[in-house]
């Protein structure tokens, strides 16, 4: 299934980086796409992260568009992250999800169905 995952950035050291790969990379050992917002591009060609620009370079909105956009162009369901809740971007992102008619479950909900073996179509 191709998943993004969704979680609080702002206000977190190293924008919670660190939980989204760690997310990325245990969906992916399950099998799932993973599309993380620490991966997006900006339009810029960074991703944010350590690679081209500094993460505090861009605006949230410049974010949240690109984050918008990668889940829009890929996403069958969302992956959240603990404290998703309490984050702006995240639930935008649930938002838009739900009103898509995407499933929504955390990293931990998505990682048991797949050790079950069950998919949603």
């Amino acid at each position: 299934m191709n998943l993004y995952v969704a979680g609080p950035m702002s206000g977190y050291p190293a924008h919670n980086f660190p939980a989204f790969a760690a997310a990325a990379d245990r969906l992916r050992a399950a099998g799932h796409d993973v599309v993380s917002p620490h991966e997006v591009p900006l339009p810029c060609g960074c991703c944010g992260g350590p690679a081209l620009c500094a993460a505090d370079e861009h605006t949230w909105a410049e974010y949240l568009r690109a984050d918008l956009v990668a889940l829009l162009g890929h996403a069958e369901g969302v992956a959240v992250l603990p404290g998703w809740q309490q984050s702006r971007g995240a639930n935008l992102e649930v938002h838009v999800a739900d009103s898509l008619g995407l499933e929504v479950l955390t990293v931990d909900e998505w990682l048991d169905m797949a050790t079950a073996g069950l998919d949603y179509p």
